[in-house]
């Protein structure tokens, strides 16, 4: 199970630029509270509780509680836009978000690849092509799954995974619905000649025709 952060916070009295500035010189990171059918309230955040949870991974895709003053139980709540410093690398402010179990928002997921030593078209010399390291979903904010997990060992060269092979939770669905979108191939080794080359060179173009219609569907959404 995932580990769950608990923050404690402070109403922000400060706003703007200048309130910003200043509560990161007292040791706190700035912040925005809303969702839940609430008003939005500023606040701050203690900076070594925030870093600790980033650099760990632990924002944006997992649950969390905050201590707000005046309320007698932890709040709920998920970051939802984390503002880092370019150059030092660590959070500068925090857009967190009350949930509750009505909850449902689209994540991202990671993809976790397993048994990679037992794949026979790896042991023939074959390249773990991830064509998706992640996938989003659209899911229950209190019960975000913490990674998908693919298992490779039966997989030869040109043989792939596809989406609707993976062990999603109850209440868990793809953002992407018209397709069974690939999540991984065994693509041949460079130079690598054998008499299923055939079936190879259709793993590789449907891994690329899968990159090539996210592509035009980002496209297609900027325009």
């Amino acid at each position: 199970m995932a580990q769950v952060d608990v923050f404690y916070c402070e109403i922000r009295e400060t706003t703007g630029t200048g309130g910003a500035r200043a509560t990161r010189r007292d040791g706190w990171v700035p912040g925005i509270l809303y969702g839940g059918g609430e008003d939005p309230i500023a606040i701050r955040l203690r900076s070594k509780e925030v870093s600790l949870a980033y650099h760990a991974g632990r924002m944006k895709t997992h649950l969390a509680n905050i201590k707000v003053p005046g309320q007698k139980n932890l709040q709920p709540v998920l970051s939802r836009e984390v503002q880092v410093d370019p150059i030092k690398g660590f959070p500068i402010h925090v857009d967190m978000m009350r949930i509750d179990d009505k909850t449902r928002i689209n994540v991202e997921i990671p993809v976790r690849f397993t048994n990679e030593e037992s794949s026979p078209g790896l042991k023939r010399g074959g390249v773990l092509n991830i064509v998706r390291h992640a996938v989003e979903v659209f899911s229950p904010a209190m019960s975000i799954p913490e990674f998908f997990e693919a298992d490779v060992s039966l997989l030869d060269i040109g043989d792939s995974i596809h989406i609707s092979s993976i062990a999603l939770p109850e209440g868990v669905t793809p953002t992407i619905t018209d397709r069974d979108f690939t999540i991984v191939t065994i693509a041949a080794p460079s130079g690598m000649q054998s008499e299923d080359d055939d079936e190879v060179v259709d793993g590789e173009a449907e891994a690329e025709a899968e990159a090539e219609a996210e592509a035009e569907a980002k496209e297609g959404e900027s325009e």
